[in-house]
């Protein structure tokens, strides 16, 4: 029989067992990214061409099991139950097959034929690990392959097995056993859904009948679709009650014990261990690491260490940046006549476009830092640290990492909250991340704290980002007792042993990650900046020459050294406070102002405090138009701040509490779509809705009692 031109590969496995780095050995860079339908999670797809066959591979999210708890799971399990791969690739992790194997079991149920790739083969060897590959390969009636995916060892006899396995008839391959008891009880409820023919040809009977007794509810959704539903429920009730009955715990667990019993039957014989095997130094480094009382200082030491670096090494590329665009914009001004396509290019599309690209060299230097961590095994250990001290406010250990990266970008910390499993402990943390002070928050605050508390601008500012980590972790308590109650999802993660990252791999992260930056928040934050040019530029206030030519006079008379370009800077500001004034953003401002006034807002503040919801960026450079400065303006601007400290109205008391505003407020128009991605339109209305009443609320009660303790008119 002539193999297949095309094979369709699904490749599984559980996390850090190097699956990426075998998917990426396999089809180097004919690779694309994407979402699957309807669901955040991301669908990666490459193609390989060996021995005149094609093979379209998909790696498919890392799972620990084909129970469907977490959204990574329905992808894994729901493309294999409905897109039917022609074969699956299982890889598992030679330093911890007991703990692979469990997957590998239930991916074999399904009835699709399946190649083991047993991966990380040298470490294991070095560990003192060695597995019979051939005897292993017999007792699970499945080929299995040694491969080493970070230099592609192996990858080409996995090719060979892949294709001689799908060109082989098709065999129904051995079963566990799950002991007398089960397997009755698996019978009965097999034959019931075999009655409904049509049923049983989209889902394998068996491995239906098992995920029933295991009370998968993804699955007892599945089951609506078949005919005699009715008949199957009520037997598959009887079953785990007597089940339950006859074991004394829950019928899931006693799936779980007879799997693992049939992997240890395996492993015993095929697996031997010269020692201890495992007692490496992973487990010296993390008595230190892991330690009850070093483990969390450790781990804010290393945070510490890691934003240090980041801002060092990104201050420079930022600055470069900046200055090109800076250099971009003077060159379109002078190309272009004065006017509003100028305007548009000038201001919205290369301002917007700044905007942007000035934050990718540190958000392309956090990724790098993370990966490091990802990529050596310490970031298991860190959510490990944490995972108590978060528990205590309703969050999950992992929830750290969306917390983390908050403090350089929201668009990426929410989108690493994707890990989580439980939809509650995902949604929590998403609205509650951008409580953390990012980049661009941390720019007004510089303005701001330099300008009016200088002697203590670290103190003021570092307030500022403990006060968004406390109003995170009471905000998440605060959703854990009411709108999304429920106990937190118990912590499980393996922990993989530390390892020696690869330039490659930590490579393809960085590369893969900051894509997702720029074609994510790029396109959003640009959108938002032209839309911030065409509410503060239209529309224009009626010419009025003369007027401007007796300010003109009169400004030359009271300043009587004033150069013709001091004279014409003056009347060019009052032009732009004008314009602002008449325009669509002044008429909101003003219009809000009653708002505004009660937290110690003048229009003026409130306008700056409106752009901020676009991009917090914006706070600045209208800080600049509204105050005679122009906007092109940053946090080191002498002019602005004279400005601003000459206004009696703004005061060290609205300055903190317009600080205050801008951390609490909903973040950038960019982080907002990616948070409707992620969560949808009811819970983001709910965030941005909490976000704006804390923001007011807070806001008032700090300046009222400011404004009581003498502190601000």
């Amino acid at each position: 029989m002539n193999p297949p031109k095309t094979l369709r590969v699904g490749l599984v496995g559980n996390p850090n067992t190097g699956k990426t780095t075998v998917f990426n050995a396999i089809t180097g860079s004919r690779q694309k990214t994407g979402n699957y339908a309807g669901v955040t999670v991301e669908k990666k797809e490459g193609r390989k061409v060996h021995k005149g066959v094609e093979l379209i591979v998909y790696d498919l999210p890392g799972t620990y099991s084909l129970t469907a708890y977490s959204e990574d799971e329905v992808v894994a399990r729901n493309f294999i139950l409905d897109e039917k791969p022609d074969i699956i690739v299982d890889v598992l992790d030679a330093t911890n097959l007991e703990r692979n194997l469990y997957l590998f079991l239930q991916v074999q149920e399904l009835g699709v034929p399946v190649v083991g790739a047993v991966n990380i083969i040298d470490q294991a060897e070095s560990m003192g690990i060695h597995v019979d590959l051939k005897l292993l390969s017999a007792l699970l009636d499945i080929p299995l392959v040694a491969t080493v995916g970070t230099n592609g060892s192996g990858v080409g006899e996995l090719l060979d097995a892949v294709v001689a396995t799908a060109n082989s008839p098709r065999q129904v391959h051995r079963h566990v056993s799950y002991g007398a008891e089960l397997e009755t009880e698996i019978s009965a409820v097999t034959r019931e859904i075999e009655k409904d023919t049509e049923f049983s040809s989209r889902y394998a009977p068996r491995w239906f009948a098992i995920k029933l007794l295991e009370k998968d509810a993804n699955v007892s959704h599945k089951l609506r679709q078949c005919g005699n539903r009715i008949a199957v429920e009520a037997l598959v009730a009887e079953s785990i009650r007597r089940i339950e009955r006859h074991f004394g715990r829950d019928a899931e667990i006693v799936v779980s014990e007879q799997r693992y019993a049939y992997i240890r039957g395996g492993t015993v014989e095929a697996v031997s261990v010269k020692g201890r095997g495992l007692s490496t130094g992973s487990e010296r480094v993390d008595a230190v690491l892991m330690n009850k009382y070093l483990g969390l200082p450790i781990f804010l030491l290393i945070v510490f260490v890691i934003f240090q670096v980041t801002f060092a090494l990104g201050k420079y590329p930022s600055d470069w940046l900046t200055s090109l665009f800076s250099l971009l914009s003077a060159s379109m001004s002078g190309l272009l006549p004065a006017g509003v396509v100028r305007s548009l290019v000038v201001d919205g599309i290369i301002g917007g476009l700044s905007g942007v690209l000035s934050f990718v060299p540190l958000i392309a230097i956090l990724f790098l830092c993370i990966s490091i961590l990802e990529d050596t095994g310490y970031m298991a250990r860190a959510a490990f640290v944490t995972d108590r001290f978060l528990h205590l406010f309703g969050l999950h250990g992992q929830s750290f990492v969306p917390l983390m990266l908050g403090f350089g970008c929201s668009v990426p910390a929410v989108m690493a909250a994707r890990a989580l499993k439980s939809s509650r402990d995902r949604i929590i943390t998403i609205i509650v991340t951008p409580f953390m002070t990012c980049g661009a928050k941390l720019v007004v605050l510089l303005l701001l704290a330099g300008t009016f508390f200088e002697k203590y601008q670290s103190l003021f500012v570092m307030s500022i980002y403990v006060i968004g980590v406390v109003l995170a972790l009471l905000s998440s308590l605060l959703f854990r007792k009411t709108v999304l109650r429920g106990e937190v999802t118990p912590f499980v993660m393996e922990l993989p042993p530390y390892r020696i990252p690869t330039a490659r791999g930590i490579g393809w992260h960085v590369v893969d990650k900051t894509g997702q930056y720029l074609k994510k928040a790029g396109t959003v934050l640009l959108a938002a900046s032209i839309l911030i040019w065409a509410v503060v530029s239209f529309p224009k206030p009626p010419e009025d020459s003369a007027k401007y030519a007796s300010m003109s006079s009169r400004y030359s008379a009271e300043h009587s050294g004033a150069s013709e370009a001091d004279v014409s800077k003056f009347i060019a500001n009052c032009r732009a406070e004008e314009e602002l004034a008449f325009s669509a953003a002044g008429r909101i401002g003003k219009g809000l102002e009653w708002a505004f006034k009660p937290i110690g807002f003048d229009w003026k503040i409130g306008i700056s405090a409106i752009t901020g919801f676009a991009a917090k960026e914006a706070v600045v450079s209208t800080l600049g138009v509204l105050y005679k400065v122009g906007g092109d303006v940053d946090d080191k601007s002498a002019s602005l701040k004279e400005s601003l400290r000459a206004d009696k109205t703004f005061t060290s008391l609205v300055a903190f509490v317009l600080m205050l505003f801008t951390l609490i407020v909903p973040p950038c128009f960019s982080a907002l779509a990616v948070i409707r991605a992620e969560i949808g339109w009811r819970w983001l209305g709910f965030a941005a809705s909490y976000m704006i009443v804390l923001a007011w609320g807070l806001c008032f009660s700090v300046y009222q009692v400011g404004r009581l303790l003498g502190y601000g008119g």
